[in-house]
């Protein structure tokens, strides 16, 4: 009779009990009670109430398809690797809740060939590139006169600022945009005559950073709640 080795017994026990412990700590971090030791970082301001779950949609496949997928694209036999545990989120996922008819900047417009050169300084054909996710704010993006890149031909008939645009762009005093207009044009606002009635850039700065709407909170539209959104799912 063929005697087993008492280092490979330890070494067999040792594979099963890392094998159960895997199997435990794995599924104990899918739970959603868990969600908030998972998160790379708090959520940003407004989706304080969303689970994982509602950007982060599981991969396609079970773990170990995964795992052989790209093992093989690795080694050069999968020409593509595939999303592992789960998908990667995209613009797609933002426009499931922000979707607006209304949107004076809309991300698939940047798509088209006239804004290349504009998209290579600030890429506005993707959502996280001002709203970083995770950062426990509102807008992320570095500097806020990001006008710059598609403006500076910018021409307004009947101009009713006290200061007139073309005379701001001159001077290249970009940030003042964004004290009178909100990107997305999505508030309902009176945008004001004089430049000394804009929103002061500190506001604007707190709004960023997760505080008060200086806008106002009436909104053309507003975004779907995470309940809202499951509905759409359902129908």
């Amino acid at each position: 009779m063929l005697k087993v080795s008492p280092l490979r017994k330890r070494q067999f026990l040792g594979g099963i009990i890392g094998i159960i412990l895997g199997g435990v700590i794995f599924y104990t971090l899918t739970l959603e009670t868990t969600e908030k030791y998972i998160s790379i970082g708090p959520m940003n301001t407004g989706h304080q109430e969303l689970s994982c779950f509602a950007c982060h949609a599981d991969a396609k496949g079970n773990l170990l398809q995964q795992v052989q997928s790209n093992v093989s694209h690795a080694f050069g036999a999968r020409e593509e690797g595939v999303d592992f545990g789960t998908k990667d989120v995209t613009v797609d996922n933002c426009m499931q809740c922000h979707d607006r008819p209304n949107d004076r900047h809309p991300t698939h417009r940047f798509s088209e060939p006239r804004f290349k050169e504009a998209v290579e300084q600030i890429d506005a054909t993707t959502c996280i590139t001002c709203h970083t996710e995770h950062q426990e704010e509102r807008v992320s993006v570095a500097s806020i006169n990001y006008c710059v890149n598609c403006h500076q031909d910018l021409e307004v008939e009947n101009d009713p600022l006290d200061i007139s645009h073309k005379s701001l762009i001159a001077k290249e005093e970009w940030f003042t945009c964004i004290q009178c207009h909100d990107f997305h044009g999505n508030h309902k606002y009176d945008v004001p005559e004089k430049l000394s009635d804009t929103i002061p850039m500190k506001s604007i700065q707190n709004y960023f950073n997760g505080g008060k709407d200086p806008y106002g909170t009436a909104k053309k539209y507003t975004a779907l709640s995470q309940e809202a959104w499951l509905k759409t799912l359902g129908e």
